[in-house]
């Protein structure tokens, strides 16, 4: 890797391909969310978007996601509150708090792979909505 964008370009800064390689596939953003109406704690539950493909941790439909699930995030730096729904490893949530990218970022790493292999990943974690109306609170994966 030659160009740390990250290091010396605010989120408002980077274009889209460096926007959106900021997402390290770990897919937590898109496990149904619960929060807590007293202490605002966002709790993350193992089932998964209908849209979620659990063997990639990817979006079958990443284009069309915001219309087709009415609750998708669609993350912009116009909406600062949202990173609040994501997962404290998230590198979205990281960067705009002050944060280092964590050690198996695949921008670090150079794998993709790195995210599964560090275990944040729901791979092999979650159930798709479309299988299951049961659920279990994860509160850290």
């Amino acid at each position: 890797m030659t160009d740390e964008f990250w290091k010396r370009k605010s989120l408002a800064q980077m274009n889209s391909d460096e926007w959106e390689s900021l997402c390290d596939g770990c897919a937590l953003c898109c496990l149904q969310k619960l929060e807590d109406e007293d202490s605002g704690e966002v709790f993350f539950t193992d089932i998964s978007c209908k849209l979620l493909d659990l063997d990639t941790c990817r979006c079958t439909n990443y284009e069309s996601r915001t219309k087709l699930v009415a609750s998708c995030l669609s993350l912009s730096i116009e909406d600062p509150a949202a990173f609040g729904w994501l997962p404290s490893t998230c590198a979205y949530r990281r960067l705009s708090n002050g944060e280092e990218l964590p050690a198996w970022h695949p921008l670090l790493t150079g794998d993709p792979q790195s995210v599964h292999d560090a275990g944040i990943s729901v791979m092999g974690k979650a159930t798709s909505e479309l299988e299951t109306d049961e659920y279990t609170v994860l509160r850290q994966i």
